[in-house]
């Protein structure tokens, strides 16, 4: 069973990345964040985890207004640094978990977070800022990562104490996984900040400390304050440290404090500390119910001869293709399409078996490999090939014996227009 074995927390201003890609390490006035981020990386080199979930807010970099989520999970396969307009950061992509997320995004939803799910996006610096200062990283990190991002700029937002019961639902689907691993959790952000309007600049190490006291020993008392009242002792964007009650509510009741720093170097208050559970996992009788629940609502399905349920698991598996295939609604791309199928192959970068189900327009084949069947209607849309057409090919039948058993005998697709090269 997959164990966690505690949590970090870790401001992740971006001044931590400038310190460290800047070699600051030496410079007086920069020292004590490395100084702060020393005993984290000591613990995670002597506590090797396999993975860590990584609980951090995008600063509108891969995440913009046109749809913004609560709670997204990542469960892609890598995770690249993003362009946060000067450039990526010179660091090597760490490996995602998609089993283990795929895992956590069904328990979690089993337990009615309604989460939205993301791939092939850029970290920005709330992850990496404090990621490649806690770990080595050449040539690869040591680590797999998946990545929670947080929707904490757009109000509404979760509560804090709905920040506090997605960490209690986090270690139930953790700690349910059926493979052994060793997970840590990592909670990024803060403390006390402000970086709009008339109050920017505005910090109170009092509360920081505070803040760090009632973490350890009181999360209640966290997870009853508002987003306002976080922001009148903390700052606006300080109230960002809700994140933080992610990773205590997946740790235990009891937990140990193994290292605790503060350093305030510039806007905002830096905060490191390591936190072990005082408490072993949950009973087996308990991990057992859990799973048996979040099995409930596909259950018998695998029993209907002919679906195929898409699942995170195909999603990742098949993103190259449907990606390349929903790349279909763009003009431009259906007209290169349409002009060169191999030259858009080749762009696309398909395997060799993805090139032969498109070129051979192998619909049930599609379908096994893991597309979902709203990207056949866009190719067949592009192609000149009607929604019936491709029903009666996946049933193995001719058209005319499809149209058969419908009640009129209309063709149709979703194309607007046909389709010229």
């Amino acid at each position: 069973m997959a164990q966690i074995i505690g949590g970090i927390a870790a401001s992740h201003t971006p001044t931590i990345g400038f310190a460290f890609d800047r070699d600051k390490q030496n410079d007086p006035a920069w020292a004590p964040i490395f100084t702060a981020f020393a005993p984290v990386q000591q613990w995670l080199a002597d506590r090797k985890p396999d993975v860590l979930l990584l609980i951090y807010n995008d600063h509108v970099t891969s995440f913009f207004f046109d749809h913004y989520s609560a709670f997204s999970l990542g469960v892609g396969e890598q995770w690249a640094v993003a362009d946060e307009g000067g450039g990526a950061r010179d660091l090597p992509p760490v490996q995602g978990h998609p089993q283990l997320a795929a895992h956590i995004g069904q328990s979690l939803m089993t337990e009615e977070f309604d989460l939205s799910f993301f791939q092939d996006r850029g970290l920005d610096h709330g992850c990496f800022s404090p990621l490649s200062v806690m770990c080595p990283h050449e040539p690869a990190w040591p680590v797999q990562l998946v990545p929670l991002q947080m929707g904490v700029l757009q109000f509404p937002i979760p509560s804090a104490r709905r920040c506090y019961k997605l960490g209690q639902a986090l270690r139930r689907a953790i700690e349910s996984y059926p493979e052994d691993l060793k997970v840590a959790i990592v909670a990024t952000g803060g403390l006390s900040h402000q970086v709009h309007g008339e109050r920017a600049g505005f910090n109170n190490t009092d509360w920081d400390s505070h803040f760090l006291d009632l973490f350890e020993r009181d999360p209640e008392a966290l997870a009853d304050i508002t987003h306002a009242e976080y922001a009148e002792l903390g700052g606006f964007e300080g109230s960002e440290v809700i994140m933080w009650l992610v990773m205590r509510g997946a740790l235990a009741a009891q937990v140990k404090c193994l290292h605790r720093d503060y350093t305030l170097p510039s806007m905002t208050g830096i905060a490191t500390a390591i936190y072990e559970p005082a408490e072993q996992a949950l009973p087996p009788t308990v991990l057992q119910r859990h799973r048996a629940r979040m099995a409930e609502q596909l259950s018998g399905v695998e029993n209907l001869p002919g679906t195929h349920p898409f699942t995170l698991a195909r999603s990742v598996k098949a993103y190259r293709l449907n990606r390349f295939l929903h790349g279909l609604v763009k003009p431009e791309v259906r007209a290169a399409f349409l002009a060169d199928e191999e030259a858009a192959f080749e762009a696309a970068a398909l395997t060799a078996e993805e090139r032969d189900l498109v070129r051979r327009r192998d619909w049930i084949g599609l379908i096994h490999y893991g597309v979902i069947f709203f990207m056949l209607e866009k190719l067949g849309a592009v192609i000149g090939v009607s929604n019936l057409h491709i029903y009666a090919a996946m049933r193995g039948e001719t058209l005319e014996a499809f149209q058969r058993t419908r009640n009129t005998q209309a063709l149709y697709s979703v194309a607007a227009k046909p389709a010229t090269p």
